[in-house]
């Protein structure tokens, strides 16, 4: 067959305007090779200025303790844990779309996973901050790590979700990043034979481990790939249902429910997506990649938005049916009383919960709010602030209220140390982002290549001419 890959022409091409892969080159490298726009420099300077305060805001909290924040009987967690667990499931979209897709072949993926792997990456790293410095002890940290010590039968309880969490979000840190970095070898070594100076192939020869694109090589680097993808896979399920764990096998009312791990996984993909989006729309325009972060690769995401967005919406009936049932009063009082009544204490912030994440996203069943730039950023920012009032709401409502009367709290509200923390993982984020996009391509150029002849636009116009045949014709002329 002469065609390496038919594929049909009214299949929108991932790769616009007839590249070649000397362009495709230039496009994507041409960025880490010039000095950043005013735009990068304004936005990394936010950046910083908010990770700054973000660690004023814990040294207060270190030096004088958790009293700093607004916790009290009931809100033990507060901010700090329903922050943990946004940063979290932010972080889900990565794997997904880099482990599962590829299994799956999935051609769409190419254009957006390197961004999408980088910002599990960084998420990660936001959220692994807020347990350790919701101890207050930080210098105590090490007891939750099981090895042999000398303080006797002083262990980290096993039976605990809690050190669940540390070993499910340090192998989904070390597995993200082994994944990451894979990918990242032979666009390094293309930025190393670019380098116009010694230091910058000293720096990228070194970053790209003597990569010489040899045969031996690439089918390394396939047979890792693909090794990673099957171990990541797994780990998309895996993390936000240890998650969930937390509030699970707790006996709290509102907690204790067998639907919280795969409700978590959808919800994380479901935010992880969001957040990808908002990123890709402000990557592909500031460094000019609108042929290779195409409509169809936010198309695509979208839908992926609107059926997770439609789970959710699911668990959200599952779990008020089930609390009323269950005909347990407890449960009900969770859901009918303290969430689902506008009136109530906290009532506004499951009220802002649905809206944002059942009723919103179903704009995206019509194709053309799908394709829309606009439309799509501001549900990429709408559907992440509902799945924070998502988080706040399981962890708020359900413990401002517990058993006794007496212990119920005055209304809670975080304090600025608390605020800025959560701004700080911000400011972390977004210049670990500024300076991935700066020092690193922020598309994969060798994925991009090996779907360039079949699914960019020369390919497209080269089979053009096979949509108009006759299957007779088509299966004569190609079967040998």
């Amino acid at each position: 067959m002469s065609l390496f890959k038919y594929e049909s022409e009214l299949r929108e091409p991932l790769v616009k305007g007839s590249k070649t892969y000397h362009q495709i080159t230039e496009d994507i490298v041409a960025p880490i090779e010039v000095k950043p726009g005013k735009l990068w420099y304004i936005g990394f300077y936010i950046a910083v200025c908010m990770l700054l305060f973000g660690i004023f805001s814990v040294y207060e909290e270190v030096v004088y303790g958790v009293g700093q924040w607004n916790l009290n009987k009931t809100q033990g967690w507060g901010w700090d844990i329903t922050n943990f667990v946004w940063w979290v499931g932010i972080g889900h979209a990565g794997t997904l779309i880099s482990a599962i897709l590829l299994l799956f072949r999935q051609g769409w993926r190419t254009g957006v996973n390197r961004a999408a792997e980088a910002m599990t990456i960084f998420a990660v790293m936001c959220a692994g901050q807020f347990p350790v410095f919701h101890m207050g002890r930080v210098w105590d940290a090490f007891f939750i790590f099981p090895y042999p010590n000398s303080r006797g039968s002083v262990w980290p309880n096993f039976d605990s979700p809690l050190l669940w969490d540390v070993f499910a979000i340090s192998t989904y840190f070390t597995v993200s990043v082994l994944f990451w970095y894979t990918g990242l070898l032979p666009d390094l070594a293309t930025v190393r034979d670019r380098a116009k100076t010694k230091l910058r192939k000293l720096l990228y020869g070194i970053a790209s481990f003597g990569w010489t694109g040899s045969t031996k090589h690439w089918q390394r680097h396939e047979a890792l790939s693909l090794v990673l993808a099957g171990l990541a896979t797994p780990l998309v399920l895996s993390v936000h249902t240890i998650v969930s764990f937390d509030f699970a096998t707790s006996v709290i009312p509102g907690w204790h429910t067998t639907i919280f791990p795969p409700y978590f996984v959808a919800g994380a993909v479901f935010s992880g997506f969001a957040m990808v989006n908002s990123l890709l729309l402000v990557v592909r325009k500031m460094m000019n990649l609108q042929d290779y972060i195409t409509i169809g690769h936010i198309e695509a995401m979208n839908k992926v938005i609107v059926l997770t967005g439609s789970i959710v919406g699911v668990a959200y009936l599952s779990e008020l049916f089930v609390a009323w049932y269950s005909g347990n009063k407890y449960e009900a009082y969770a859901f009918f009383y303290t969430r689902a009544n506008i009136y109530s204490t906290l009532g506004w912030s499951y009220v802002g919960m649905i809206g944002c994440n059942v009723l919103s996203p179903q704009i995206f069943w019509f194709r053309k709010m799908r394709r829309n730039l606009a439309v799509t950023f501001f549900m990429s920012v709408v559907v992440n602030i509902g799945m924070w009032f998502e988080r706040f709401v399981i962890i708020a409502t359900s413990i401002y209220r517990d058993y006794l009367p007496s212990a119920w709290s005055v209304y809670y509200s975080p304090s600025i140390w608390e605020l800025g923390f959560y701004i700080g993982t911000f400011g972390l984020f977004f210049t670990c982002f500024f300076l991935f996009s700066k020092y690193f391509p922020v598309i994969a150029i060798a994925e991009i290549k090996s779907i360039a002849k079949t699914s960019g636009d020369n390919h497209k116009l080269a089979i053009a001419h096979v949509e108009a045949e006759e299957p007779e014709a088509f299966a004569h002329e190609y079967a040998h």
